[in-house]
């Protein structure tokens, strides 16, 4: 079966950001976190950190209308540099305004509102923001109620 999702990578606060985001959507991971202490020693790469052991290697976590956010931290020991910008946003389109509200406050709980949610010339209500944790957000709900 298809599907979309997103995948997002941190640089070793995966943990924290999904157990945010399961009590925001108030679902559960699909399976248990994966952690690099399971990933077999590749030949020619050199030891894993100890510190790294412990790192999420993959975490998925269903949200709304079947789509799924899909992560992992991203140590720059093991050659990865993450850097956050503005050219990812996940899109949600609850199916009330109540649950955009009730989303919308969550997620911007020690975050930035870029745009508060409002009517829009299309018929939408509207808003943005970036979580604390550098995620970009935007919230779309065409229902009148």
């Amino acid at each position: 079966m298809a599907r979309v999702s997103t995948y997002l990578n941190f640089p070793r606060n995966t943990e924290e950001a999904f157990n945010f985001y399961k009590s925001v959507f108030g679902t559960e991971f699909t399976n248990e976190i994966q952690r690099f202490s399971t990933v077999p020693q590749q030949d020619g790469q050199p030891p894993m950190e100890e510190a790294a052991k412990n790192l999420v290697m993959h975490v998925e976590l269903p949200i709304l209308g079947g789509h799924v956010l899909m992560g992992t931290d991203a140590p720059e020991s093991m050659g990865f540099k993450v850097s956050h910008g503005n050219n990812i946003y996940l899109n949600l389109e609850p199916d009330t305004r109540a649950e955009t509200d009730k989303l919308f406050k969550a997620l911007s709980e020690g975050g930035k509102v870029e745009m508060q949610l409002m009517e829009m010339f299309w018929g939408g209500y509207f808003g943005s923001l970036t979580d604390k944790f550098g995620v970009a957000w935007m919230f779309n709900c065409n229902s009148k109620t």
